[in-house]
C-alpha cells in the first residue's frame, strides 16, 4: 500500500511539473495566428493550431490558390504571409503588395509603385511585411527597391504622413552618402512599441552601403536610432578595423530577420560579412559587427551584448536565418535562450539577458592565407554542443560514387585544391568550402517546439570552390575586356556564365534585352548588383557593348576611381563544386532534415531532405537536394515544409519520428516558409510557389490547403 501512495505521490509531482512546463513554455491561448513573419515575435515558426494532425494529414486538399499574374524568367517569391482578421498580406515577384481574403485567396488589394509602366523586374527578394495597428487603422509596412513603404492595411494606399508622401528612403541616414547605391530589404522589419527596427540587403561587393541598423517611428518615419554595425571614431569595436573602414567598407548588414523579446524590450539582430566578402585586405582585423548576433535595446538600439561567429570573414559567413527564442530545460530549470543557426551547420546557444553561451565554445586556430596583402584571424569559434547537422569537410572518402567517371574526376579535382577543413582560406588554386557558401543552415529559419523541446533544421551539403585571381591593375588606356575582369567576373565569372539566378550568365544578352537597358543596368544596379555611375560615361558604354556586341574597345582609364576600396585580389565567379554531369561532388545526402533535441542537445533524428526527379527515375533516391525556405512546426503533431528545389513539393513530417506523412505537387518550387493559420474554425497551410532557385522554373503562386469543409 505505501509503495502505491508513494508512486501516487511520484506521478503526481510529475503531472504538475510537466503541466507547468507546457503551460509556461507553450500556452495554447497563443501561436493561434501568423501575424508576424515566423509565426510570432520569438521567431520560431510554432503553430498551437491542431485541426489538421497526424491523423488526418493524408486529406489534405488545395483550398485556393492565387496567381500573381506577374512571375517572371528568373523570378522568385520567397514570401511568408501574414494574416491579420482574415486577410493575408504578402508581395509578388515584381515587388506588388496584394492582400487577399485568407479563407478564399480572393483578392482585396493590390499596391504597385510600377503601376502604368513595364513594371520592376528587379531579382531582388522579399520575405515578409509587418503589420502595426496603433489608435487607428492597422498599416502594413512593405519595401520596394529602396523605399520603406507604410500602407492602410485596408485599402492599400501609402499614408501620405509617413515620410515622404507614404515612404522613406532607405538610402539616407547612413553617416554617409550612398546615393547612387542599391539597397533594399530581404526580411522584413520588426515592431517594438512604437519603433519599426530596419535591416537591410546590399550589393556584396565595393562601393556599397554599410549595413547599419536603424530604429523609425512607426506612425511618422522618422530615424529614432541608428546601432552603426561599422563603428564610428569613438564607438566600440572601432579598433577591429582599420581608422579610416567607416567611410569606404560596406555591409555587415542584418538581411536574414530580426527577433523581438517584448518583455525584456530586446532586438536580437544578426549581420552578414563586410565587403568585399573574399578578400579583407582594406579591413584588417576582426571587423565587429560584421557576422555577429547582437542584442540591442529596443527603444534606443544601444547595444546590450553580441557574439561574433566568425572573424574577420573571407567565406561569405553571413548568418543566413533570424535568432530564434527559446527556452531550454538545463539542469532542471528553464533558460530563457536564443539560438542562432549558421552556414557552417552549426547552433549556438547563449543566455538572452548575458549572451553567456549555454553550451561550450573553443576556438581553435585556423590556416593562415597566402594571399598578399591579406591577414587571417588566429582562431574561430566552434560549439562543442550540439552537433553539427551538415558534414564539415570533403575528404576523399565522401567523394561522390554516383559514377566511377564522376568518382574520379572529383578526386582529381579535389587533390589539385587547397581543402583543410573548416576555414580553409581562399587561395590562388582554389579552396573548398564545405557546407558552402549557402549553407549549411539558409534564410527559411528554424522551427522550434516548445511542446517537446526539439528544433528542426533544414540544411544544404553542397561544396564550393573559392578561387582568387589577380584584379587587372589600373593603367591609363584600359580594353573593355579588362574591365570586365575587374568590375564583373567576380560575380559573372570570366566565362559569362554566371551562378544563376543569383548571378545571371551574360551569355547572349543580344537576344532577350537592349543596349540601353544593359548601360541603364551597368550604370544604376540591380538587384545585388551595384551601380557603377562612379566609372563615367565611356567606360560604362564600353563595358554595355563588349557585353552586347563583344566589342572590346580601348577607353581613357585615368578618371578611374583610384581607392582603397578596389580589391587587389578577386574571386573569379561563384561555383559550386559538382562532377562533370553537373551533380553535387559529394556523396548524398544533398539536404537533410534535422530534429535536434535541445534539452539533451542529441539528434531526435535525421533525414535525407528532397531528391532530384531524374535521378529518382533512375533508382538513386532519398538523395537530399539544395533547400530553400523553412519549416513550421505544429501541435498537431506535424512539421510542414516546402523549401526542396527540384522536386516542388510541400511535404508533412510526423514531428516525432520525422516520417513522411503527406506530400502534394506545387505549381513551382515552394522556396519559402509555410504559414499556419485558422479563419472561422478552419486551419489553413499556405506557401509561396516561387521558384525560380538553381535556374528551375520561375511561379507566382500562393497555395493554400485544408481539410475537407465537411470535416471541419
Amino acid at each position: 500500500m505505501r509503495r502505491r501512495v508513494i508512486a501516487a505521490i511520484w506521478i503526481l509531482l510529475l503531472f504538475c511539473v510537466c503541466g507547468a512546463h507546457k503551460k509556461r513554455v507553450a500556452p495554447q491561448s497563443t501561436y493561434r495566428q501568423w501575424t508576424v513573419y515566423g509565426g510570432g515575435s520569438d521567431n520560431i515558426r510554432y503553430s498551437a493550431l491542431d485541426q489538421i494532425n497526424r491523423d488526418n494529414v493524408r486529406r489534405l486538399k488545395v483550398a485556393w490558390t492565387f496567381d500573381t499574374g506577374d512571375a517572371f524568367k528568373g523570378s522568385q517569391m520567397q514570401h511568408n504571409p501574414i494574416i491579420v482578421d482574415g486577410v493575408l498580406y504578402a508581395t509578388s515577384p515584381r515587388f506588388t503588395a496584394i492582400a487577399l481574403n485568407a479563407a478564399t485567396g480572393k483578392l482585396i488589394w493590390r499596391f504597385d509603385p510600377y503601376e502604368g509602366t513595364e513594371g520592376n523586374q528587379r531579382l531582388f527578394r522579399n520575405r515578409g511585411v509587418t503589420f502595426w495597428k496603433g489608435e487607428g487603422e492597422g498599416r502594413i509596412f512593405v519595401v520596394i527597391d529602396e523605399y520603406l513603404y507604410a500602407l492602410d492595411a485596408k485599402g492599400g494606399r501609402p499614408i501620405l504622413n509617413f515620410g515622404e508622401q507614404g515612404r522613406v528612403d532607405l538610402r539616407k541616414d547612413l553617416g554617409r552618402d550612398v546615393q547612387g547605391l542599391t539597397m533594399t530589404v530581404t526580411s522584413p522589419g520588426v515592431v517594438y512599441r512604437n519603433i519599426l527596427v530596419m535591416g537591410s540587403q546590399v550589393s556584396e561587393g565595393l562601393p556599397t552601403p554599410p549595413g547599419h541598423i536603424r530604429g523609425y517611428d512607426v506612425r511618422t518615419g522618422k530615424l529614432v536610432w541608428r546601432f552603426n554595425t561599422i563603428p564610428h571614431p569613438g564607438e566600440y569595436g572601432y579598433e577591429t578595423w582599420p581608422p579610416d573602414a567607416w567611410m569606404y567598407i560596406g555591409a555587415a548588414n542584418s538581411w536574414a530577420g530580426m527577433t523581438v523579446d517584448v518583455e525584456r524590450g530586446l532586438v536580437f539582430a544578426n549581420t552578414g560579412s563586410a565587403a568585399y566578402d573574399f578578400y579583407g585586405g582594406n579591413r584588417i582585423g576582426d571587423n565587429l559587427f560584421a557576422n555577429c548576433l547582437i542584442a540591442l535595446k529596443a527603444d534606443t538600439g544601444k547595444r546590450v551584448w553580441h557574439f561574433q561567429f566568425v572573424r574577420h570573414d573571407l567565406w561569405d559567413r553571413d548568418l543566413p536565418a533570424p535568432p530564434i527564442l527559446l527556452r531550454i530545460n538545463r539542469n532542471g530549470s528553464l533558460v530563457d535562450a536564443v539560438a542562432q543557426a549558421t552556414k557552417s551547420g552549426h547552433v549556438f546557444v547563449f543566455e538572452r539577458d548575458t549572451g553567456k553561451p549555454i553550451f561550450p565554445i573553443e576556438y581553435r586556430p585556423v590556416s593562415k592565407s597566402k594571399i598578399p596583402g591579406e591577414t587571417t584571424a588566429d582562431t574561430q569559434p566552434f560549439p562543442l554542443s550540439p552537433p553539427p547537422v551538415s558534414r564539415q569537410k570533403l575528404t576523399e572518402d565522401l567523394v561522390t560514387t554516383r559514377t566511377p567517371e564522376a568518382n574520379r574526376a572529383v578526386l582529381d579535382q579535389l587533390r589539385s585544391l587547397d581543402n583543410e577543413g573548416p576555414f580553409t582560406p581562399p587561395s590562388f588554386k582554389g579552396a573548398v568550402v564545405f557546407p558552402g557558401l549557402d549553407g549549411g543552415a539558409e534564410w527559411g529559419g528554424q522551427a522550434f517546439d516548445p511542446e517537446t523541446g526539439i528544433l528542426y533544421v533544414n540544411s544544404n551539403e553542397m561544396p564550393w570552390i573559392i578561387k582568387m585571381v589577380e584584379r587587372p591593375r589600373k593603367r591609363e588606356r584600359m580594353h573593355a575586356r579588362d574591365l570586365y575582369l575587374s568590375y564583373c567576373a567576380s560575380c559573372h565569372r570570366p566565362d559569362f556564365l554566371g551562378a544563376p539566378p543569383q548571378f545571371p550568365a551574360l551569355t547572349n544578352l543580344a537576344k532577350g534585352s537592349n543596349e540601353k537597358d544593359i548601360y541603364r543596368i551597368i550604370s544604376t544596379g540591380v538587384g545585388r548588383m551595384p551601380g557603377y555611375s562612379q566609372l563615367g560615361a565611356e567606360v560604362n558604354q564600353a563595358l554595355t557593348r563588349y557585353l552586347f556586341y563583344g566589342e572590346n574597345q580601348e577607353v581613357d582609364a585615368t578618371k578611374l576611381p583610384d581607392s582603397v576600396i578596389d580589391p587587389p585580389y578577386i574571386q573569379d565567379g561563384y561555383r559550386k563544386f559538382l562532377d562533370p554531369d553537373g551533380y553535387p561532388a559529394v556523396k548524398p545526402p544533398w539536404g537533410t532534415l534535422t530534429a535536434i533535441n535541445m534539452n539533451t542537445q542529441k539528434f531526435a533524428w535525421q533525414i535525407p531532405f528532397g531528391e532530384i526527379p531524374e535521378l529518382a527515375e533512375k533508382g538513386l533516391r532519398n538523395t537530399g537536394s539544395e533547400n530553400y525556405g523553412g519549416p513550421v512546426v505544429t501541435a498537431g503533431g506535424l512539421l510542414f515544409i516546402g523549401a526542396t528545389n527540384y522536386d516542388n513539393k510541400l511535404r508533412a513530417f510526423d514531428k516525432i519520428t520525422g516520417k513522411l506523412l503527406y506530400e502534394a505537387t506545387l505549381p513551382a518550387a515552394g522556396n519559402a516558409t509555410p504559414s499556419v493559420y485558422e479563419v472561422n474554425g478552419r486551419q489553413f497551410v499556405v506557401i509561396a510557389a516561387g521558384g525560380g532557385k538553381s535556374g528551375r522554373p520561375s511561379g507566382g503562386t500562393y497555395v493554400a490547403f485544408a481539410l475537407p469543409e465537411h470535416e471541419n
